[in-house]
C-alpha cells in the first residue's frame, strides 16, 4: 500500500480528449483506484472517443463527467474558459473533493474551497519557443497573462520534467513546484526478441513539433521502411499531408499502436518540441532502440539510453537510423538501456509521488486551521 493516512479519498480532476494528458490520467486515475482514492474527471475540448469511453468505464473508480468547451491554446477560447471554470466549480461544489488536480493550470485562480495541485504538462510559450524560434505574437498575452495567474494561485504546481518547470519558472514567474515524471504500465507493452526490420513513428503528422516529417526527407535511401501512425489531416483544413516515401498508417488503436512497437526495432522521434514524450517510454518499454531529438528535456529522460539528433537535420538522422540499421549489438544494447530505465517510470511510483503531494497539502491545511481554531 502506498496510501498516506493524510491523503484524500475523492480528487476532481480535468483533462483535455486531445492529446497524451488522457494516457497520464488513464494511468494516474488507475493506480489511485487501486489506493482507494476516487477520481470524479471532468474533460473538456471534445467529446471523449468509443475508445476513450471504455478505457473510463473500466475504471471502476472513475466517474466520468463530459464537456465540449474550448482550451485555452484552442482559437477564441476565453468565453468558454469562463463557462467551463462555472461548470468545474459547480462540480466541486456537488462532489465536494478533498482535491482538485488541475491538467490545464489556468483553472488555478478559479475561487476554489479546495486546495488545488496544477500540472503543467506543455504550454504555448514554450512550444512556440522551441519549434518557431521566436517570442509569442502579442494577441497570445492573455493566454501568458491567465496562465501566470493561476500557476500563482494554485495551491502545488507539477511538471512531468525538469525542462518543463523551469520553463514554467522562466514564463510565468513560478517559484515553486515539483517534477513528478509520467508513468506507464509495462504490462501493456511488449519487447520482442524477433523485432522486425523497420523503422516505427507515432505522433500527429502535421505537428511541427512532432517533427515526424523529416522522416520523409530521409526514408528514400534508407534500408529500412520506415511506418508512422497518426493523423495526417490538418486541423480546421479539408486536406491531408501527402508522403511518397515514408508509410502512413493513420490513426490506431491504443493496441495497434502497442502491436507496432512490438514488431519495431527502431523507434524515431526527431521532435524540435517534447516537455516529456509518453510514446518514447511506451517504445522503450517495447524494447525499441530509440533515436530522439536533442532536446533537454528527452537528454533528462534518456540519457546514454539513445541516439539523439539535431531536429533541423535530415543528414544526423539519416546516420543515426543507418547505424542502428546496420550494427544489431548497438541496436540491441540501446533498447535493452532504454528499457530498464523505461521501468522505473510506473504508474505506481507516480501515484505515490501525487500521494505525496496531496497529504502534504492536506497536512499543511490542517495545521493552519488547528492554528486559526487556536488563536481564535
Amino acid at each position: 500500500m502506498i496510501l498516506h493516512p493524510t491523503g484524500p479519498q475523492r480528487i476532481l480532476m480535468t483533462a483535455d480528449t486531445v492529446g497524451g494528458v488522457w494516457t497520464y490520467v488513464m494511468e494516474l486515475a488507475r493506480a489511485l483506484g487501486a489506493e482507494g482514492v476516487e477520481v470524479a474527471l471532468a474533460t473538456m475540448g471534445s467529446p471523449p472517443s468509443r475508445e476513450q469511453r471504455s478505457q473510463a468505464e473500466a475504471l471502476r473508480t472513475l466517474q466520468l463527467h463530459e464537456s465540449t468547451f474550448r482550451l485555452p491554446w484552442m482559437e477564441q477560447p476565453w468565453e468558454d474558459v469562463q463557462l467551463a471554470g462555472e461548470w468545474l466549480l459547480e462540480l466541486a461544489a456537488n462532489i465536494n473533493p478533498d482535491i482538485v488536480h488541475l491538467n490545464e493550470p489556468v483553472y488555478g485562480s478559479l475561487n476554489w474551497r479546495h486546495p488545488t495541485v496544477a500540472v503543467v504538462h506543455s504550454c504555448v510559450l514554450s512550444w512556440w519557443e522551441s519549434v518557431r524560434g521566436s517570442a509569442l505574437p502579442g494577441e497570445w498575452g492573455r493566454y501568458r497573462r491567465e496562465m501566470t495567474r493561476g500557476l500563482s494561485q494554485a495551491d502545488r504546481v507539477v511538471a512531468p520534467s525538469p525542462w518543463m518547470l523551469e520553463a514554467t519558472r522562466r514564463f510565468y514567474g513560478t517559484t515553486r513546484g515539483r517534477v513528478i515524471p509520467n508513468g506507464r504500465d509495462p504490462t501493456l507493452f511488449h519487447p520482442c526478441q524477433g523485432k522486425e526490420e523497420l523503422v516505427f513513428a507515432a505522433g500527429r503528422l502535421w505537428d511541427p513539433a512532432k517533427n515526424l516529417l523529416l522522416l520523409e526527407e530521409v526514408a528514400e535511401r534508407l534500408g529500412w521502411p520506415i511506418y508512422i501512425a497518426g493523423d495526417p489531416r490538418q486541423p480546421r483544413k479539408d486536406e491531408q499531408i501527402a508522403t511518397t516515401q515514408v508509410r502512413l498508417l493513420g490513426q490506431l488503436s491504443e493496441t495497434e499502436v502497442a502491436s507496432w512497437l512490438k514488431r519495431a526495432a527502431i523507434y524515431a522521434f526527431p521532435a524540435r518540441y517534447e516537455p516529456f514524450g509518453l510514446s518514447v517510454l511506451e517504445a522503450a518499454l517495447s524494447g525499441c532502440a530509440l533515436v530522439l531529438g536533442d532536446l533537454p528535456s528527452l537528454r533528462d529522460l534518456w540519457d546514454e539510453a539513445a541516439i539523439f539528433v539535431a531536429p533541423d537535420s535530415p543528414g544526423d538522422l539519416r546516420l543515426a537510423l543507418e547505424g542502428l540499421i546496420e550494427d544489431p549489438v548497438l541496436r540491441q544494447s540501446l533498447a535493452m538501456r532504454a528499457r530498464r530505465r523505461a521501468l522505473l517510470y510506473t504508474p505506481r511510483r507516480m501515484a505515490s509521488a501525487y500521494l505525496e503531494v496531496y497529504a502534504g497539502l492536506l497536512s499543511s491545511l490542517d495545521g493552519y486551521a488547528r492554528e486559526t481554531v487556536c488563536a481564535s
